[in-house]
């Protein structure tokens, strides 16, 4: 499972740095206006239709059909259930996105009555549609390589599709001027090639095949009975995003704002979290198929440790670097001083927040991998009703930084409650477990905190900051936080250090 960690992490990051370029181009070529909120928020109703039909959780729903049948060394049957389930999801979202297409109009007033063009977002959103079903299709083609434990080919999606965006803006730009229908052009070809060519060829290489399915073999029903529950109830991790676009109609730029503090967010939690999870769930999955709870609470037990411990040191790095990153990564063209600023307060708060994703990763692909799709889901959707009215109030109080301690306190509560939930099903000596791995890790984040912000202000000054004086910032900043944060740790004697480092 290391490994297989480690090439997803990788990959993550190579996504994430590209992700964090293409976010520098929109800051630097469309800023923070309208034009940016207008681009983000193009992604929400094909968005939407994704999770219809859980898109995001195709991977997730899938892989536990497979490995029961890989696990019983049935490769027909696998292939009869993949071909099953991938015919009814294609022509789904197919179906779905010509009904959007031409629903679009209405769709977007109701989705965005204060759209500053209605008109051109109208557009802009049948752009980026079709995306949507290579999107869903490539997911069901990597979660046929991950059952199969393969992961550099899916690895290679988010990073081809981060440069079909980067491309298309950079074209829109040498033609005349960055728009942001070159960005969504560019999102559509990427996804069509990343998301689902690469991801076909991927697929047939671990000698998948679409095959004839005999009447009465189809798990389509299979499918649809783990899916029901993640297609009726969304979570505040699927739809923190969603909600940025939606709640930042309120003030011009408060979208592209909070996006661009959200995706500097991302990457330590694509990196750690995502990537552990992702790299976790088929070992989880082949464990739950062949029975081996034991062997299941355990390994679900030490990846929730050493994640969590690498999340909270993330955490305290985010907060230490976030200024100078803003200004390196965003501060150019249109984006002003001023929007740093505001960028810079909103990411600082939004780093609370990668522990507790750390946890949602690991902990509900336990319960997924077991197929017990309702419990996260009951969880995570009774915390979205609860994330709409804090998001109003905390707007009302604190106004923009609002939106992000929303997102704060919800994200922390639904991995709280999920660590709950998984003690009831794998015993509290493993929560407790958890828990004291947690706190100890933000101890020691608190203290490189504590150590690095200082010398990181020392470096920044309070004048514009340089180029140089940026990077001289992060560097010796980020190295400060890393110090204290190893030290701290080392004294208080955590067994993750010493896992991690392949000490122990």
């Amino acid at each position: 499972m290391g490994s297989a960690a480690a090439v997803v992490a990788g990959s993550v990051l190579l996504s994430r740095l590209l992700g964090l370029a293409r976010e520098t181009l929109l800051a630097s070529l469309i800023g923070v206006n309208v034009d940016g909120d207008l681009y983000r928020q193009a992604f929400t109703i094909p968005d939407f239709l994704n999770y219809l039909l859980a898109g995001a959780y195709l991977t997730i729903t899938l892989i536990p059909i497979l490995s029961r049948h890989l696990e019983r060394g049935d490769e027909e049957g696998a292939n009869r259930a993949f071909t099953s389930v991938f015919r009814f999801v294609i022509i789904a979202i197919i179906g779905l996105t010509v009904v959007m297409w031409v629903a679009a109009d209405p769709l977007v007033s109701l989705m965005f009555p204060e759209a500053s063009d209605h008109a051109r977002l109208v557009s802009l959103t049948r752009l980026v549609l079709p995306a949507q079903v290579f999107l869903v299709a490539g997911a069901l083609l990597m979660a046929v390589q991950y059952t199969h434990r393969r992961f550099v080919v899916p690895a290679l999606a988010p990073i081809v599709y981060n440069l079909g965006i980067i491309a298309g803006g950079l074209v829109s730009a040498l033609l005349g001027e960055a728009t942001p229908e070159g960005f969504l052009w560019g999102a559509v070809i990427g996804s069509a090639i990343g998301n689902f060519a690469l991801q076909w060829f991927g697929s047939r290489s671990t000698g998948t095949r679409l095959v004839p399915v005999p009447r009465g073999q189809s798990s389509v029903g299979e499918y649809l009975v783990l899916a029901l529950p993640l297609m009726v109830g969304q979570s505040i991790a699927v739809l923190d995003e969603q909600f940025v676009r939606w709640f930042g109609q309120v003030e011009e730029g408060a979208t592209s704002a909070l996006s661009f503090a959200r995706q500097l967010n991302m990457v330590p939690v694509g990196v750690i979290a995502q990537a552990a999870g992702v790299a976790a769930y088929p070992f989880l999955a082949r464990l739950a198929a062949r029975g081996d709870n034991e062997g299941l609470a355990a390994t679900t037990s030490k990846a929730a440790r050493d994640t969590v411990f690498v999340a909270a040191g993330s955490a305290a790095g985010l907060l230490v670097l976030a200024r100078p990153m803003v200004r390196l990564l965003y501060q150019w063209g249109a984006f002003t001083a001023a929007d740093a600023e505001l960028v810079t307060r909103l990411l600082m708060i939004y780093a609370l927040s990668i522990p507790a994703w750390g946890l949602h990763q690991i902990l509900s692909r336990h319960f997924y991998a077991k197929r017990r799709m309702w419990t996260p889901v009951l969880i995570g959707t009774a915390g979205t009703v609860i994330a709409i009215p804090v998001w109003s109030v905390l707007y009302s109080v604190s106004g923009v930084e609002g939106f992000a301690i929303a997102s704060v306190i919800v994200m922390s509560a639904y991995a709280v409650a999920l660590l709950v939930a998984w003690g009831t099903d794998s015993g509290w000596q493993a929560v407790r477990e958890v828990t004291v791995s947690l706190l100890r890790a933000m101890l020691a984040a608190g203290v490189a905190v504590l150590l690095a912000l200082p010398v990181v202000n020392a470096v920044f000054g309070q004048g514009q900051l340089t180029f140089l004086g940026g990077l001289g910032a992060a560097v010796i900043g980020g190295l400060t936080a890393l110090a204290g944060f190893l030290v701290v740790s080392y004294l208080l004697r955590a067994p993750e250090l010493k896992e991690i480092t392949g000490r122990g």
